[in-house]
C-alpha cells in the first residue's frame, strides 16, 4: 500500500490577502543565527539544534511564504519569483529535517520505499500543497532556464552546495547566483582537475540537461567558469578549450549539520 504524503500543512494557513511576495529579512535573520559558512562560503554547516529552538520563528516565516497568493506570484518579476521559490525550498527543507531531528543522519532517511523525502513531504504554498520536488522540478526547472538554481537550493546534505547565510532577493539575485556558482566550483573537495580529467560534483551529471539548455552543452557551460574551476592558467585554458574529460564524484548524503 502506498503511504500517504506527509502533510506539513499542519502549519496554519494564513488569512490570504493580495500583495507583494514576502520580504526575505526574517529568513536572513534565521540563517545568520544558524548557518556557519566554511572555506570562504564554499560550504556551510547548519545548526539544526539552534533551528529547533527557533522553530516558532521558522514556522512564522513559512506562514508568511504560504500567505503569498498565486496572483502576487504571477505579477512578480522573474527574479522575484525565483528568489521566492529558492527561499521557500530551503526553508521547507529545514522544517522537514526538524520533524525528525535529532534522530536523522541523512535527509534520505526521511523517505520510504514508496516515496522519497522530496516527494512525500508537502507544504502550503501558492494556494496548494507542494512537495520539494514540485518546487524544484515543477516550478524552478520548468519555468526558468537557470541552471544556477542547483547551487542555490540546498538538500541538507554535505554534498550540496552551501546553504547561503542570507535570503535570496530579486535586486541582487544575479550577484548571489554567480557567487554561489563560483564558490561551489572553487571547492576542490567537490570540483577539481586531476591530470586530464575534470572531477565534478554529481549535480552536473544529474542536471546536465539544464546546463546544456543554457549553453548548448555541459562543457560549454563550464568553459564560462574556467577561472573558478582551475587553479593555473594552463588548466583554465584547457577548461575553456573543452580539452578535459569528465568524471563525476560520489555524493555525500550525510546531514550538513554543525558537529554536535
Amino acid at each position: 500500500m502506498r503511504r500517504r504524503p506527509l502533510l506539513l500543512a499542519a502549519l496554519p494557513w494564513p488569512a490570504v490577502a493580495e500583495g507583494a511576495l514576502p520580504d526575505g529579512s526574517p529568513w536572513t535573520a534565521l540563517l545568520r543565527r544558524h548557518v556557519r559558512m566554511l572555506r570562504g562560503g564554499q560550504a556551510s554547516q547548519v545548526n539544526y539544534a539552534g533551528f529547533a529552538r527557533d522553530r516558532a520563528s521558522l514556522q512564522t516565516w513559512l506562514v508568511q511564504l504560504a500567505a503569498a497568493t498565486r496572483a502576487a506570484f504571477d505579477g512578480a518579476s522573474s527574479a522575484e519569483q525565483q528568489a521566492f521559490l529558492i527561499n521557500a525550498y530551503n526553508a521547507c527543507t529545514i522544517e522537514l529535517i526538524l520533524t525528525h531531528y535529532p534522530g536523522v543522519k541523512s535527509i534520505k532517511d526521511l523517505g520510504s520505499v514508496f516515496d522519497s523525502p522530496w516527494q512525500r513531504a508537502r507544504f502550503p504554498l501558492l494556494g496548494t500543497n507542494l512537495s520539494l520536488d514540485d518546487i524544484e522540478h515543477g516550478w524552478l526547472r520548468k519555468r526558468y532556464v537557470e541552471p544556477r538554481i542547483h547551487v542555490a537550493i540546498n538538500c541538507a546534505s554535505v554534498g550540496c552546495p552551501a546553504l547561503r547565510d542570507e535570503a535570496y532577493g530579486a535586486a541582487k539575485l544575479e550577484v548571489q547566483l554567480d557567487e554561489q556558482m563560483a564558490r561551489f566550483l572553487g571547492d576542490r573537495s567537490r570540483n577539481r582537475i586531476e591530470g586530464s580529467t575534470l572531477l565534478l560534483s554529481r549535480i552536473f551529471d544529474w542536471f546536465e540537461a539544464d546546463f546544456s539548455r543554457a549553453a548548448g552543452s555541459l562543457p560549454a557551460y563550464l568553459s564560462r567558469w574556467a577561472d573558478a574551476l582551475a587553479d593555473t592558467p594552463e588548466d583554465r585554458e584547457r577548461v575553456r578549450r573543452r580539452q578535459l574529460r569528465f568524471r563525476f564524484l560520489d555524493y555525500d548524503w550525510a546531514l550538513n549539520e554543525v558537529p554536535r
